[in-house]
């Protein structure tokens, strides 16, 4: 899978991530892009206001796109996912203080793919519900508008909005140009 980028949070630069080694966590992660011309399916976050593509982390011994399909299935209720093809590998560096570690080495896989038309029931783990979290179909152009707004003017902005952000961007500018 082609990589698209590396990107090192302001507070994990890379001298940062050379010297913590030892305490940094790599996490395998899936991102699914589904496309219906100019709209996209997206999960809205309540908490954070803003737009992230469907998808989390992978379970130890899952494949990637075992991932992708569960991660599809709980979080938008998508049905009969097909035609699963790689987009590309966004590569992170951020905080993470949790479990004895100090940053994250986040290696999210990006594939767009084909879903039934209709959606059914969402999976949605406590945090997920907790946070406000729902899937939607929007305008990419919209989603990538609003985040841009979110990243402005918000202080409740989550980690994750610049990722999501460059990704519409990105997938605006390939597959719909």
């Amino acid at each position: 899978m082609r990589h698209l980028i590396t990107h090192y949070h302001i507070n994990t630069p890379k001298d940062v991530v050379v010297a913590n080694q030892q305490t940094m966590l790599i996490r395998l992660a899936t991102r699914g892009i589904v496309m219906r011309g100019k709209q996209i399916l997206m999960l809205y976050t309540q908490r954070y206001h803003d737009y992230s593509l469907p998808g989390g982390g992978v379970d130890a011994g899952e494949s990637i796109e075992h991932g992708l399909i569960r991660e599809l299935q709980e979080e938008t209720g998508a049905k009969a996912i097909s035609n699963i093809v790689p987009f590309g590998l966004y590569e992170e560096y951020r905080p993470w203080l949790r479990d004895g570690y100090t940053l994250v080495n986040m290696l999210s896989y990006c594939f767009t793919c084909d879903i039934a038309s209709e959606l059914g029931e969402t999976q949605f783990e406590a945090h997920e519900i907790s946070n406000g979290m729902m899937p939607i179909w929007v305008d990419i152009d919209e989603a990538i508008q609003h985040n841009l707004d979110t990243i402005a003017n918000s202080n409740k902005k989550g980690s994750s909005i610049e990722r999501e952000t460059y990704l519409l961007k990105l997938v605006k500018q390939e597959l719909l140009s």
